[in-house]
């Protein structure tokens, strides 16, 4: 699924993302593990993999889309 992300905060490597259904999802250093993602900033656009439902959705892996 893909989403934007709404706020980052590089000394934890944890944010928050608004999929395009208006649903924030908040995520951890853990989605950045093993990507080589080192900073994230407002506005981007990324890909992520989700687990769970409800309120108890968890990020599991963030990747930037790029567009060509």
């Amino acid at each position: 699924m893909q989403a934007t992300v709404l706020r980052y905060d590089s000394e934890t490597r944890s944010g928050t993302v608004v999929r395009d259904d208006g649903t924030e999802i908040a995520f951890g250093a853990t989605a950045l593990e093993g990507t080589g993602l080192r900073l994230l900033r407002a506005g981007q656009r990324v890909r992520l993999d989700v687990s769970g439902t409800g309120d108890a959705l968890h990020v599991e892996r963030l990747q930037i889309l790029t567009l060509s």
